[in-house]
């Protein structure tokens, strides 16, 4: 729940930012702001800032093209330096929990305490038992504050860092629902992450990010065809967008190989999810992400889990407003927006259900 004016959602990824202003409107969400910028190749590695002037001078620049005036933002982290965990703890009042939460963080935790921001949900309380189910959350605060100071740094007030994983499922319920009585997965696969999130009855029950996406596959068509980087990226974007331009025949078999590894990868977590949730199969696997525009994938995704594979247009309930928004840009990189427009949902106040 939020009150107040929607943020400015800005997705800082590993070769790209993006950036999405949307205005609520009964109910229904036009975007009405759009930026895209690509980042310098080394500029973040692992999830770690290695240049954040290059970020900074690229937010201003979006700021700048795309003509947005709003400067209160939502940001999100990922990576390694995020956990989300789903535990149960005794029975116990809000402030009662408010007061325990960092020990029970503790024992589920593996960083030191006072190095993680926590958060939490309540998802489901069980009097019979006298028991509670809740949805923990720590960052390093190191990178929430490190992405809060890039930010301030290109005049921008950060207002609320979220986990990109949630990102995109609000988003997804925003679209779709949320099945009350049936378990999917939402799959985001980057340059150079994917993530996987799997809702059970409507509620997250398990996450996880592969270090593993679509530059993986630009670099293999660029090694075994002998070509620039560039012009391996070209080739691999030209078979997704089916265009009407030429794609050497050897291609397509170096794109097959290279996306059956992601989805030998994600089935890798989705076995892993079954075998120790005790939860029922997957009806459904949603997948969004620039690299979801390569038909093989979803291809090789369905074939490994025998689960039906739907690819999900992150824009579909978004409407288009004003001349702000470059046609070619959203048809370019609509699907590359899911965290930042999760993230332009958030508002100014946000309130703990």
């Amino acid at each position: 729940m939020g009150e107040g004016k929607n943020l400015i959602g800005v997705d800082i990824g590993s070769s790209s930012i993006k950036v999405c202003q949307i205005r609520e409107q009964r109910k229904s969400y036009e975007l009405v702001a759009l930026g895209y910028a690509p980042l310098p190749p080394q500029v973040i590695v692992d999830g770690q800032i290695m240049d954040g002037q290059a970020i900074a001078d690229t937010l201003q620049h979006i700021w700048d093209s795309a003509r947005i005036r709003q400067r209160e933002v939502s940001l999100s982290v990922s990576g390694q330096n995020a956990i989300i965990r789903k535990v149960t703890v005794p029975m116990m009042s809000a402030a009662e929990l408010q007061e325990q939460i960092q020990w029970e963080a503790e024992q589920h935790i593996p960083f030191d305490i006072k190095d993680v921001q926590v958060d939490y949900q309540v998802l489901k309380r069980h009097p019979d038992t006298s028991q509670m189910d809740l949805l923990l959350v720590a960052a390093k605060r190191d990178q929430i504050n490190d992405y809060a100071q890039l930010a301030r740094d290109a005049r921008l007030k950060p207002v609320v860092c979220d986990i990109d994983a949630f990102s995109i499922q609000n988003l997804f319920e925003l679209s779709r629902g949320l099945p009350p009585e049936e378990t999917i997965a939402l799959v985001n696969v980057g340059a150079n992450l994917t993530s996987l999130n799997i809702i059970a009855s409507g509620v997250s029950a398990f996450s996880r990010e592969i270090a593993n996406g679509g530059s993986m596959i630009t670099e293999q068509i660029q090694k075994q065809l002998g070509i620039a980087y560039e012009q391996a990226e070209t080739l691999k974007c030209a078979l997704g967008n089916g265009g009407p331009e030429p794609v050497p025949p050897e291609v397509l078999p170096i794109v097959e190989s290279a996306t059956d590894s992601i989805a030998a990868e994600i089935q890798r977590s989705l076995d892993f999810f079954m075998a120790t949730s005790g939860d029922s199969e997957i009806s459904r696997i949603y997948l969004t992400g620039g690299t979801s525009r390569l038909p093989t994938l979803a291809q090789a995704i369905e074939r490994r889990a025998r689960v039906g594979v739907e690819v999900w247009a992150p824009t579909e309930k978004v409407s288009v407003q004003g001349k702000r928004i470059d046609p070619a840009l959203l048809a370019t990189r609509g699907s590359q927006l899911a965290v930042a427009l999760g993230l332009a949902l958030r508002k100014e106040k946000e309130q703990r259900s």
